[in-house]
């Protein structure tokens, strides 16, 4: 049976947990994603307390983190979403993303009404990629590619 969760206290107890556990055992989310079978920023985001994981994921995943039964059934519930409380964020990576939207989320929005029309890209039909790739003129740059399905706005 689906379940859902409407305090996210729990599921922050358990990423709190779980990034113990993968910084105690040295893992790195690829491996955690591998033993789930999903895409690494899924995981990732499931662990962190943002998506529920399939059964069998979730067993996988706190097996391999050393978490027990109860924080795989945990595992599977619907979260609260939402991983920003309050305004403005304070850590300087996450605070760089709300800058760029900022910057360019009207872009983006004019930019995708243009070319799809009235509606929304979903975060739940979704997949994250991140991927380190060289600079030309030096150092490294981060690919970030945010693939979401249009959702056309229906009147009625």
């Amino acid at each position: 049976m689906v379940h859902a969760q409407f305090d996210p206290t729990a599921r922050q107890a358990l990423a709190a947990a779980a990034v113990e556990a993968k910084t105690a055992k040295d893992l790195t989310w690829q491996e955690i994603a591998d033993a789930a079978g999903y895409a690494p920023a899924f995981v990732t985001a499931a662990v962190l307390g943002q998506h529920a994981l399939p059964e069998q994921a979730a067993t996988a995943v706190a097996d391999l983190l050393g978490l027990g039964d109860d924080a795989a059934k945990l595992l599977q519930t619907i979260p609260t979403r939402g991983s920003i409380p309050g305004g403005v964020p304070t850590d300087p990576t996450i605070y760089r993303f709300y800058e760029m939207l900022q910057v360019y989320g009207t872009t983006l929005k004019a930019l995708v009404h243009e070319q799809f029309g009235d509606g929304i890209i979903s975060a739940i039909n979704f997949k994250l990629d991140v991927k380190k790739v060289a600079d030309p003129e030096g150092g490294e740059r981060a690919v970030i590619t945010l693939d979401g399905k249009y959702l056309p706005t229906k009147p009625f």
